[in-house]
């Protein structure tokens, strides 16, 4: 199993938005830089997050991107969902109608309680937890240079 690299860089385009949180908007271009990321590709990202209500932007030259909501706010489930949709590891946990044996099948009813498992995980962790952990991790480094 692997999450998509739009989902993997929109949760670092979040942790960035994040970082800045409550400051003036940021360039999406100055966050492409920092976390090595086209700038291209994190504009297709930007426009789904905001279009769920989690991104705001600012036109003009004092514009760029913030958070919509305070990062206490966000789950990461809510991200994932908005990049990724939701989750369905086979086919027949989205629609047991996709195979004839979902109603006897044991197979399934894990890949649901594991489904299930990741919903509720990234559910209970928030952007700011992440935002948190990201800016240990950058202490950390400071301190080994």
């Amino acid at each position: 199993m692997k999450l998509s690299t739009r989902t993997r860089y929109g949760v670092r385009l979040m942790v960035e938005l994040g970082l800045n949180y409550g400051k003036k908007p940021i360039f999406l271009k100055d966050i492409a830089r920092r976390e090595n990321i086209s700038e291209k590709y994190l504009s297709i990202i930007v426009i789904r997050l905001r279009g769920a209500g989690l991104v705001s932007s600012v036109r003009g030259v004092n514009g760029g991107y913030n958070l919509a909501k305070d990062p206490v706010e966000i789950t990461l489930i809510e991200v994932v969902t908005v990049l990724e949709g939701n989750c369905h590891l086979v086919h027949c946990v989205k629609n047991s109608s996709a195979c004839s044996r979902a109603t006897q099948c044991a197979s399934r009813d894990l890949w649901i309680l594991v489904c299930d498992s990741i919903t509720e995980t990234l559910g209970s962790v928030t952007l700011d937890w992440l935002i948190k952990k990201q800016r240990q991790k950058a202490i950390v480094k400071l301190k080994k240079k």
